[in-house]
């Protein structure tokens, strides 16, 4: 069984993850409930269930105009960064981070990340209001502090011998939300050419984690030169491309490849025809319920812990990614990695709070 595999691999894991270093986005996130049907003051009301039905109402308005209310749910710190790099440290990895966290000084936001991470700022957070149903969100962002994103401003925040460091002492890198950063190919290019090709190997090889971050609005084209740019790293390290579902399709279709579709068989052959057009170490693709990947050792599939009644979905992505690239740090297998990865994530969608290992162990102990 998955789940006493990867909890004998647990139990036989070192101290702690190796150091990993994690970038480049910032946001501020406004999460919020759409109102269906309100009855009375506060939370007396009754939501709008699913996007589906969110969105007739917003169709139904055309010609018109109507009223939406946004409950408003609290303020948290946003994007697939820094969501992903705090869930890392919850999980025992040392990090450092580089992203929009906010200019002059620091978001309150990222208070308590800056506090137990190593960071250089690069830009003012972008912020996103997250409209949260039933069967998923849709993320409304203001995002043009993210331009300021380029090689130039982080040579200019944190200057080449720095970040040298940072990576030259990083088992793990991982670049994430390609999408919203307008300049992050030729960061990629830049960053790759004269930090990465000249870094001290380590040892079981440096990690290169990349997540996308639904590239629906981005051109084919500047798809594929990001994935061009992203397999270019697997000169230097062991490269893995994270994608959820949605995005795996985009990504197939940008390269000729077939379209997955939910079942294991599927999931399972479109990560290995993937990995194998782009010639990289790891493709992962993780749907709500379940995730495949393929590696070097062939290809692994687990079910997910998947609830229809989740406390919080924004973030669960990205605790994914942080669960399955812990388990790369701490050398597990592939299924081993996937477990964690689908652990982590069902803990969080669960409870709002990222786990730790011991937490992770007794959650796998008693998944039902």
């Amino acid at each position: 069984m998955f789940r006493a595999r990867t909890l004998r691999q647990l139990a036989a894991r070192p101290a702690r993850p190796r150091r990993a270093l994690v970038g480049f986005d910032g946001f501020v996130d406004s999460i919020v409930t759409p109102v269906g049907l309100r009855r009375g003051p506060g939370e007396d009301f009754t939501p709008v269930p699913t996007l589906a039905e969110l969105g007739a109402r917003i169709s139904a308005a055309a010609g018109m105009s109507t009223n939406l209310e946004l409950y408003p749910r609290g303020d948290k710190l946003g994007g697939n960064g820094p969501i992903m790099a705090n869930a890392l440290l919850a999980l025992g990895s040392e990090l450092t981070y580089v992203g929009a966290l906010g200019r002059p000084a620091v978001h309150p936001v990222f208070a308590d990340l800056a506090a137990r991470a190593r960071t250089y700022s690069l830009a003012d957070p972008a912020h996103t209001l997250a409209v949260e149903c039933r069967d998923g969100k849709l993320m409304l962002g203001r995002m043009r502090s993210l331009d300021e994103i380029t090689y130039p401003r982080l040579v200019k925040v944190a200057g080449e011998d720095a970040l040298r460091a940072e990576l030259g002492g990083a088992y793990l890198a991982a670049f994430v939300n390609w999408t919203m950063i307008p300049h992050l190919t030729s960061v990629f290019r830049d960053l790759r050419a004269r930090i990465v090709a000249g870094l001290p190997p380590v040892a079981g090889g440096r990690r290169y984690f990349f997540d996308l971050a639904d590239p629906e609005k981005r051109a084919v084209a500047d798809l594929r030169a990001a994935l061009a740019e992203i397999a270019a790293f697997a000169a230097h390290g062991r490269v893995t491309l994270g994608l959820n579902l949605k995005e795996a399709r985009q990504v197939a279709t940008a390269l000729g490849e077939a379209e997955p579709d939910e079942d294991e068989a599927s999931l399972r052959g479109a990560a290995q025809a993937l990995r194998t057009r782009l010639a990289v170490d790891t493709v992962v693709i993780h749907p709500r319920a379940s995730a495949a990947c393929a590696g070097p050792e062939g290809t692994a599939w687990v079910p997910g812990p998947f609830t229809a009644e989740p406390r919080l979905t924004t973030g669960a992505g990205d605790h994914f990614n942080a669960g399955f690239t812990t388990g790369q740090l701490l050398g597990f297998d592939a299924e081993g990695c996937l477990t964690l990865g689908v652990a982590t994530s069902g803990h969080y969608v669960r409870t709002g709070e990222s786990p730790d290992l011991a937490q992770l162990e007794t959650f796998l102990a008693n998944w039902r």
